[in-house]
């Protein structure tokens, strides 16, 4: 069917037939690229990033196909159908020695038709494709203008009748898009576009148009859409979850920042106390990690440090839940060994259950004496005349990992000047820990000893330990404590 003109449109000059290989070339490659880069993403994560990109590749290769498809009608020089026939176009493709397209690309040429409908005559004339796409028999005939709102989504019928309207009284262009349903009850998404064909006389005597299943087009667009508001959505809830943490954290960790000394009612300092949470330089996310020194009714000292296994919200909660128990069972008057065994039981019986380690510490000022437990967490380091080494640990297992566990507890008598650090085991890489003891945690701070012994106070010890393992790709939350003895 011969493309009909506007009577005012010039005849068009032909295209170069060498430029439009090249194009067609270029597409091809890129065509190619994206599809490699779609299949290598194929077995990648179902989180949502994941899908998006997989949606933007997959949008991408639709749109390409079609530049294929429309680069080789112009090469062709096509004056009937619109579209050619798939075989004639791959021999077209053969004889000009420019590489055939793929399955996709050839299913895309029945993707788009033509029709021009008579206003003289009332008659239609359809290409092969446009009966394809309503999935129509070319024996059936093709569709009038009355007949083709009956095909439409009832939503979508006023827009078709306002385009046709405006195209045959107002002499304006179509284009638009409207849903068909096939008599397969299968629903294709078409887009519409022509304007009206004037007589000699200026009055409109045909309307021709250009119809184009755009329906996977569509669809990958809504994916795209669909898998962008869900990534979207969980960046939000991450930065939402992220805060709800950091605040939480804020709230339960120790106002003071810097150096804390008890005892703080006008007597004498019997400790300097110092800590720094480190966060992790690999995850958004705040861990269950906590510090915590305070004084008890009976004039002794708490210093704890713990860290409960996850990140986010539900490890920032259940710290917190563990801390106020430690707290008030400390404030009660229990030691370390059976204060360690409650906190077992309480992670152990809980409605979310985790686990978690921790070192809670008894400090009596006036025998200077320490005892102290730990639950599968790294021992203290006492630090004394420019020498330090690790504290001999009692027996204690990880806290929620069995029920009903035994927890022993150790003394250790300690001296003016003495150095005391408590850290979680976040502090050093987990690479490291696999390492020589000269390389390990314990290792690496007691290599620090005459840094320490030059230091002034707790908070410049802490400082120290600070610059030491604070590096941006730090691979998980850490805390340490420490405390100097008066």
């Amino acid at each position: 069917m011969p493309f009909p003109t506007h009577a005012e449109h010039n005849s068009a000059q032909p295209p170069d037939p060498g430029a439009v290989d090249a194009l067609i070339s270029q597409a091809r490659r890129l065509r190619t690229q994206v599809d490699a880069v779609l299949r290598d993403g194929a077995a990648a994560s179902e989180d949502p990033q994941s899908r998006w990109q997989r949606a933007l590749c997959d949008l991408a290769v639709h749109q390409l196909d079609d530049v294929d498809v429309h680069l080789g009608q112009l090469r062709d020089g096509l004056d009937g159908d619109l579209v050619a026939d798939a075989g004639d176009l791959l021999a077209a493709n053969l004889a000009s020695q420019v590489p055939p397209p793929g399955p996709d690309a050839v299913h895309a040429l029945g993707r788009a038709g033509s029709a021009e409908w008579d206003l003289l005559t009332d008659d239609a004339q359809w290409s092969d494709e446009l009966y394809r796409i309503f999935g129509r028999e070319p024996g059936d005939g093709p569709l009038t203008l009355d007949e083709l709102p009956s095909w439409l989504f009832a939503e979508d019928q006023q827009i078709l009748t306002e385009m046709v309207t405006g195209c045959l009284v107002d002499g304006r262009p179509i284009d638009g898009e409207f849903r068909i349903v096939r008599a397969d009850g299968s629903v294709r998404t078409v887009h519409m576009v022509g304007e009206p064909v004037l007589g000699a006389d200026g009055d409109t005597v045909s309307m021709w148009a250009v119809l184009r299943d755009v329906s996977d087009l569509r669809r990958s667009q809504r994916t795209l859409r669909e898998t962008r508001d869900s990534l979207q959505r969980q960046r939000q809830a991450a930065q939402t979850e992220r805060r709800l943490a950091v605040e939480l954290q804020e709230a339960v960790l120790p106002p003071w920042r810097g150096t804390l000394r008890f005892p703080q009612d006008g007597g004498p300092t019997t400790m300097d106390l110092a800590a720094h949470y480190l966060p992790s330089g690999t995850s958004a996310l705040i861990g269950g990690d906590w510090y915590d020194a305070m004084q008890l009714p009976d004039g002794s000292s708490l210093l704890t440090v713990g860290d409960l296994t996850g990140h986010g919200v539900a490890a920032t909660s259940g710290m917190a839940m563990l801390l106020g128990a430690l707290r008030g069972m400390a404030v009660a008057g229990l030691q370390p060994g059976p204060l360690m065994g409650w906190l077992n039981e309480l992670l152990d019986t809980s409605a979310q259950p985790a686990l978690g380690s921790a070192l809670c510490c008894r400090y009596e000022p006036s025998t200077r004496l320490l005892r102290w437990a730990q639950a599968g967490h790294p021992a203290p380091l006492l630090f004394r005349d420019g020498t330090g080494r690790v504290l001999d640990a009692p027996d204690g297992v990880l806290l929620g990992a069995t029920s009903g566990a035994l927890y022993g507890q150790a003394d250790e008598q300690l001296a003016a000047g003495d150095l005391l650090v408590l850290h979680t085991d976040g502090l050093v890489p987990r690479r490291s820990v696999l390492d020589a003891d000269a390389e390990s945690g314990a290792g690496r701070l007691l290599a620090m000893a005459p840094l320490f012994a030059r230091a002034r106070s707790a908070q410049d010890c802490v400082r120290i330990v600070a610059e030491e393992f604070g590096a941006p790709e730090r691979e998980d939350d850490a805390c340490v404590l420490i405390a100097r003895i008066a």
